[in-house]
């Protein structure tokens, strides 16, 4: 196995087991191997109409050997994620898939930070950790999500939550997730009125420091086009791209 492939492979299961943490706080989501694939689904639910959409993730998987894969054990609502290396080309893979009743939904980088150097871009806002019950649930609020209970605001929690703070309101936040000895760097979001003022930069600062204080080996995170304008200022490098699938005949994701 290559470095590279070795790359991807790591920061795979960091993606998987990050995203399905994440996603476990009102459910539990859970990674699995399928093979040579990952599956991240909803665990066993009382009423099949409650299950969310599921997700397929693909690496160095010919199409048809990962289709047939996925018709025998998906649920109805499904998508496939294909991740593609830097120095890999993509048009194969959207044509093998196409060939195989599926349409591209979107496409998104595959980012890592290795933590060996962190940028310290100046905070014209205040940057601080989601440590308290009143902030969290002035979060929650903000976010429309059930705020993390008391016992996930230490320090040796899993989920870490940061705020940027104009006077007392929230204009961005960010969270780092433990994953597999890394970290996986979710929902960063900064007001549109507030952007273009180096807030984001701030916030994925004080994230990364801790990530490091923390021990994690590196962060990861998936980034849309906007999105992948900022990470490399923080240190990000791009590994790969995303490409994520559904079947033109089934729910989708």
């Amino acid at each position: 196995m290559t470095t590279a492939k070795r790359d991807i492979e790591a920061a795979i299961e960091v993606f998987v087991h990050g995203f399905s943490t994440d996603k476990s706080r009102s459910f539990p989501y859970e990674a699995s191997r399928v093979g040579p694939l990952w599956l991240m689904r909803d665990a066993e639910r009382k009423n099949a109409r409650d299950y969310r959409g599921e997700e397929w993730i693909v690496h160095d998987v010919a199409a048809e050997e990962a289709d047939a894969i996925v018709r025998q054990h998906a649920r109805p609502s499904f998508a496939v994620s294909v991740v593609i290396a830097n120095d890999g080309p993509d048009e194969p893979t959207r044509t093998a898939y196409k060939a195989l009743g599926y349409r591209l939904l979107r496409t998104e980088g595959f980012f890592v930070q290795s933590l060996r150097q962190i940028p310290d871009p100046p905070a014209i806002v205040s940057i601080e950790r989601v440590r308290t019950a009143e902030r969290a649930a002035q979060l929650g609020k903000v976010i429309r999500r059930r705020p993390l209970p008391d016992d996930q605001l230490g320090d040796d929690a899993p989920f870490r939550q940061y705020v940027a703070l104009d006077g007392d309101a929230i204009v961005g936040r960010v969270r780092s997730i433990d994953a597999v000895g890394a970290t996986w760097c979710s929902a960063m979001f900064v007001e549109p009125s507030q952007r273009r003022r180096g807030i984001g930069q701030a916030l994925m600062a004080k994230m990364l420091h801790d990530d490091k204080a923390h021990g994690s080996r590196c962060s990861m995170l998936l980034a849309t086009r906007a999105g992948a304008l900022l990470y490399p200022r923080m240190g990000y490098e791009r590994i790969g791209t995303l490409l994520i699938f559904a079947p033109k005949n089934r729910t989708s994701l």
